[in-house]
């Protein structure tokens, strides 16, 4: 008997998402909950799992093609234990037959452990994401010497870089977008050309930011914080912090709540336009934009407000974590009342970051760099980082940009004022 394989229900601000890729063929025999298709949207990619053992009998939705919320892409056919297609037909063992019926079923689950355990490991690769596998291809590793911490057995991206020991996540996502970049490897004496669909994911990115571009007065204002305070406070109790929360004090959270502080003295920074209204939020949903193989994405940190900075830190660090391994969900990055964007983990010294709409404005963070300044007449060598601040002039004057700016700056400058609430 075929079921019926259709795809997730999609929320409302989601109309309609393509079959990114069919992981499994028709024909092809697969495992309870395994990945059979992943289906992109505007904002995040799902997985189709496969509801039981079985195999795929007729794929209705190629690769490429637009799907509706719950449409239907695939029909599946479901295996008993022994492997054989399940004949509906079949009736129950009556009650005198119990005893061979027990002796059947005990050799079915025997050989059936004894399967599973045989096709462990095939088990595991096939179950492994597309980016896992492009990775293990990459660095030509083999995925049973990986310790896998995923669902299933599954190997997470993580496990890869885990196990590559790679030295920071600034590494890390750099290399991720290297080997995600389409290039064509050309020899010097040869012109070649390739020519490759954008994706939904980076199609919806061009088309918002040339809308905020058209739609928004938007201007930048640069200031420079001095982050010697901070850099010492983390070498001071870092591994104090660590040991008790679990977590790296990092930079980000200091400039969470930095902006939480200033978007609290300065409540029109953190509004909105809607259509000749202005919106006021009661509360600091802050977005950290993630940069994944598949383009920028921004993940909110709700109520950031009423955080700890340790909160904060597990809470950027599981989205982290989420993205690299494309498990965002898209009420994770729907809403948000402010934007966080870190161009300096890719050694991005100074930017001008665009808007994300309908927000007022966005903080760009860079590299922290060894410059002289001078402070009180003398000229001295501090870690220092430019910080630019884009936002639409239809709602703030400069004033209020500049104002803002500076108190993130004096937060900054001065930490222990976060810890104060001043």
């Amino acid at each position: 008997m075929s079921t019926e394989i259709k795809s997730p229900t999609f929320p409302e601000s989601v109309a309609d998402g393509t079959i990114a890729n069919w992981v499994k063929k028709e024909g092809d025999q697969v495992k309870q909950d395994e990945v059979i298709a992943e289906i992109e949207t505007d904002k995040v990619v799902l997985e189709v799992v496969a509801p039981f053992d079985g195999k795929i009998s007729k794929v209705l939705k190629p690769a490429g093609e637009t799907v509706l919320s719950a449409e239907l892409i695939a029909e599946f056919e479901k295996e008993s234990l022994s492997g054989e297609l399940e004949d509906p037909k079949i009736e129950v063992v009556t009650e005198p037959e119990q005893e061979i019926e027990k002796v059947v079923e005990t050799d079915e689950v025997k050989e059936a452990e004894e399967s599973k355990i045989e096709n462990q490991n095939e088990y595991s690769s096939s179950h492994n994401g597309p980016a896992v596998k492009k990775l293990l291809k990459e660095h030509e590793l083999n995925p049973a010497d990986i310790v896998s911490s995923g669902k299933g057995g599954r190997i997470t991206k993580a496990d890869v870089i885990n196990h590559l020991d790679q030295p920071s996540d600034a590494i890390l996502q750099e290399e991720v977008i290297q080997s995600s970049t389409n290039q064509v490897s050309v020899n010097s004496s040869e012109r070649i050309e390739e020519r490759v669909p954008m994706s939904r994911l980076r199609s919806t990115i061009a088309n918002r930011l040339l809308t905020v571009k058209q739609e928004t007065a938007m201007l930048t204002t640069f200031n420079e914080v001095d982050l010697k305070p901070i850099k010492e406070l983390r070498a001071k109790y870092g591994k104090d912090f660590e040991e008790e929360h679990g977590v790296k004090l990092g930079f980000m959270g200091f400039f969470v709540l930095a902006s939480v502080q200033a978007l609290k003295k300065f409540p029109l920074v953190n509004a909105s336009i809607d259509g000749t209204d202005i919106v006021y939020h009661g509360f600091q949903d802050v977005g950290v934009a993630v940069s994944t193989e598949r383009g920028l994405v921004v993940p909110v940190i709700r109520d950031a407000g009423n955080l700890r900075i340790a909160d904060v830190e597990k809470s950027i660090l599981d989205f982290s974590d989420k993205a690299r391994n494309g498990k965002l969900s898209i009420s994770e990055m729907q809403g948000g009342t402010f934007t966080i964007s870190n161009g300096g983990v890719f050694g991005s010294l100074l930017s001008t970051p665009i808007l994300n709409a309908p927000q007022t404005a966005i903080l760009g963070m860079h590299s922290i760099q060894d410059r002289p300044v001078a402070i009180d007449g003398e000229i001295v060598i501090r870690p220092m980082m430019y910080l630019a601040l884009s936002y639409d002039h239809r709602l703030l004057d400069g004033k209020d940009a500049v104002s803002f700016l500076i108190a993130i700056k004096d937060q900054l400058e001065s930490p222990e004022k976060l810890l104060l609430n001043l």
